[in-house]
């Protein structure tokens, strides 16, 4: 009895050693699974997707499948590689290298029509941009968002008179049913194209033998068909589901406005009071997601609008001119006029300050950068002009214009040889409401200059941006280039004209924009943001959004976005006024009785270096630089298939990523399965046979002496 009761007891013993072996095993395997995974796969950490973008109608973009796309790896470096992976390659699916040069839309398509044996897409940033241009933008852009239809001006409708962007492919926007990637690092680039050459490269047309590199690309994409259909489920299940899961969401930022004399905001204009409006764009796009340098499409306008607005505040007598500025920065503009529609339709509706009725002229920034033999065209709307009085009032705007840059040699002002439409523009949206006397000012009299309009290769290359090598950073940021010192005297122009348009006549000439403004701010948006001068005037809490490179100005989902941060604190440093308030009181000026939040916004910025470099003299700015709401009225009014405004969102996603590994045949793969489910099985055998005997086989010995009786 006693022999039999110590067996057992052995038995159950040894059966907890095998349940402790067990479980060591399973914790070693799940501690070194990150190790294990680091061994067999090599991330891909710069890259950026194409990521899927809804409107009224449809979707255009990118995705992968929920458990990602796998292909084998070829390098396409001539359009006559495309043949191994169409057609003659043994081993589909594949992930296309694409050189950027070949990224057009006739190669494209040919892949998008293999959708069997392309499983995605990589693509290489060619160096130099392409030299015969690239835009994957439309030829007539934001068409049938802008003023002209078949009821105002038909013969201007949807570009019938001139294609803008007569590069545009339409490449953007494209819906594609497998990843396409962006490989911004140079090195990464190399150690993919190094695995394809060790084990992908072909020889004399055969087979290459396995082990074969592949890449893995996740974008899967939570959102599809369209707007409206991505809003009604994520309003569906915010009815019925106590944590909904969104699908998509309204792209939207925040336009930048400030006055040149400051208006109070808790109230509106009286219907005398006039207004001239300066406006401009503050985003771009790429094909790849937040990727949009936007160098001649957008930062040259913005930053030049920005020194005239120093330069006009700089004048003696702007306190006392009898017609009032405003200086507008329209964010979602790329996207059917995100922001100027918003803008129209809360002065329609009293939520803004300013009333249509105010605006006495406006005068828009475009594209500025690319100017040839010296000229600067003035586009005008001839519609509107079969008014007489509006027909005057341009007239006179013009003539302003002209007299404004008649001492700036260097820019010289041109009038339209003939009537033609506006290019595409904020000042649309505007005269879609109200006839209003406007003029676009841009640096092409028809199709646009920029061959990479909306593209990744609209950078500061585009528009002859450059420093010496040998450069320090410090030095980089105050060395006045060529295209800033001509975006200066486009500024100088343009606030001269602004000033007299508001009524002024005294100190037209004193007004002089800075080269050197307009120097700092090209670097800090198209080269290192991460800079001293932008440091300098941003919000303490936002000193960690400068990265070490430029800003990109997508619009996005999460706003504000960088750009329009650091173009509020740009606008505010440099038209505002350092006054002498505490910390608390800057961000709270409503403790101090002198002070007037309705009037002014107050904010607390870094300020410069000490006298010792070892630490920054903070302050505080007044300014009446504000943000106002840049969400299309589509959204606010639950009109998700308008055709009036824009309806453009973005889907959301879990998982953004890319990595290489090597991939085995399948036959191989079949094998290694076939005998790691004959081994499990052995084991299961074993491991039963030995619970099963275990009284048998592990019977615990004998004490000495012990008798059974």
């Amino acid at each position: 009895m006693a022999a039999a009761g110590g067996g057992s007891a052995a038995g159950r013993g040894c059966r907890g050693l095998l349940c402790l072996w067990s479980v060591c095993v399973l914790l070693a395997g799940l501690c070194g699974g990150n190790s294990v995974e680091r061994k067999i796969y090599i991330p891909l950490n710069k890259t950026v997707p194409c990521v899927r973008l809804l409107n009224a109608t449809h979707q255009i973009g990118c995705h992968s499948s929920i458990s990602g796309a796998t292909g084998v790896i070829h390098v396409v470096e001539e359009e006559e590689d495309l043949q191994w992976v169409l057609t003659d390659g043994p081993n589909p699916p594949y992930v296309v290298l694409l050189e950027g040069a070949l990224f057009t839309r006739k190669v494209v398509e040919k892949l998008k029509g293999s959708t069997s044996r392309i499983a995605g897409l990589a693509v290489s940033l060619a160096k130099p941009s392409p030299a015969s241009g690239f835009s994957p933008s439309v030829q007539c852009p934001n068409d049938g968002f802008g003023v002209y239809s078949n009821f105002y001006g038909p013969e201007f409708a949807h570009c019938r008179d001139i294609q803008w962007n007569r590069l545009g492919d339409g490449l953007a926007y494209e819906d594609f049913s497998f990843p396409i990637f962006l490989l911004e690092d140079e090195n990464e680039t190399n150690v993919i194209k190094q695995c394809y050459r060790d084990h992908n490269l072909s020889h004399n047309g055969s087979a290459p033998a396995f082990p074969l590199c592949a890449m893995q690309l996740f974008s899967h994409m939570h959102a599809v068909i369209s707007t409206a259909t991505c809003m009604r489920r994520g309003s569906i299940q915010n009815s019925f589901s106590i944590s909904p899961e969104i699908v998509c969401d309204p792209l939207s930022d925040y336009n930048v406005w400030s006055m040149l004399k400051p208006v109070n905001v808790s109230g509106t204009l009286e219907p005398d009071d006039r207004v001239v409006v300066a406006a401009t764009q503050l985003d771009s796009r790429s094909f790849f997601w937040n990727v949009a340098p936007g160098a001649e499409s957008v930062v040259a306008s913005f930053v030049t609008q920005l020194a005239a607005a120093e330069a006009l505040h700089k004048a003696p007598d702007v306190t006392t001119l009898p017609r009032n500025v405003m200086f507008v920065f329209f964010q979602g503009e790329t996207f059917d006029y995100i922001g100027s529609s918003r803008m129209v339709y809360d002065m329609e509706k009293g939520a803004f300050p300013v009333q249509l009725e105010n605006i006495d002229s406006f005068v828009e920034l475009r594209q500025v950068a690319l100017r040839k033999s010296l000229e600067l065209w003035m586009h005008t709307d001839p519609m509107s002009q079969k008014n007489e009085s509006v027909r005057n009032q341009v007239e006179r705007l013009l003539t302003t214009l002209e007299n404004s840059g008649a001492d700036v040699p260097t820019v010289v002002l041109r009038r339209l040889s003939r009537s033609q439409p506006l290019p595409p523009s904020s000042l649309q949206r505007f005269l879609r409401a109200r006839n209003i006397s406007g003029v676009v000012l841009a640096d092409h009299a028809t199709v646009f200059h920029n061959r990479y309009y909306q593209s990744v290769y609209d950078t500061a290359e585009n528009i002859n941006v450059s420093y010496p090598e040998w450069q320090s950073p410090e030095e980089d940021l105050n060395d006045v280039t060529e295209t800033a010192q001509a975006l200066a005297d486009v500024a100088t122009v343009l606030g001269r004209a602004l000033y007299r348009l508001a009524g002024g006549a005294n100190f037209t000439d004193t007004i002089q924009a800075d080269p050197q403004t307009v120097t700092r701010l090209l670097y800090g948006f198209l080269i290192r943001a991460n800079n001293s001068w932008f440091q300098s005037v941003l919000k303490q809490d936002l000193r960690a959004h400068l990265g070490d490179g430029p800003l990109q100005h997508y619009i996005a989902v999460s706003s504000p976005t960088n750009t329009t941060y650091m173009v509020q604190c740009a606008l505010a440093n440099l038209t505002g006024k350092v006054i002498d308030l505490a910390r608390e009181q800057c961000q709270d000026p409503s403790k101090v009785p002198s002070e007037n939040k309705d009037l002014y916004e107050y904010m607390w910025v870094q300020g410069p270096l000490n006298s010792n470099e070892t630490g920054r003299l903070p302050r505080c700015v007044r300014s009446t630089a504000r943000l106002a709401r840049a969400l299309s009225p589509a959204f606010e009014l639950g009109h998700w298939g308008s055709t009036e405004y824009s309806t453009w969102t973005e889907s959301r996603w879990k998982d953004i990523s890319a990595r290489i590994f090597l991939v085995a045949s399948k036959e191989l793969e079949f094998v290694t399965l076939t005998v790691g489910f004959v081994v499990l099985v052995f084991s299961l055998i074993i491991t039963y046979c030995i619970n099963a005997k275990a009284d048998v086989l592990f019977v615990a010995p004998r004490e000495p002496g012990a008798v059974s009786f």
